[in-house]
């Protein structure tokens, strides 16, 4: 199973909503106990979301549309 840019998205948009919300949290927040672990959790929310954008899609299927057959 492929790697394809929807799947991307799917990750993407969550983990920088998330890792956004925990930053804005880590800025305005009143507990100071929480604050480096919310710091923490967004910038890796942050980046893994990221990240996820930078993985290999597979080349294109080079089926023959003629006949149905992959080339050999």
């Amino acid at each position: 199973m492929g790697i394809n840019r929807a799947a991307k998205g799917i990750v993407l948009v969550p983990c920088l909503l998330l890792g956004a919300a925990f930053l804005a949290a880590s800025a305005w927040g009143e507990a100071e106990a929480n604050r480096n672990l919310a710091l923490t959790l967004g910038l890796s929310l942050m980046a893994g979301g990221l990240l996820a954008q930078f993985l290999p899609e597979p080349p294109p299927d080079q089926t023959d549309p003629g006949n149905g057959q992959g080339r050999s």
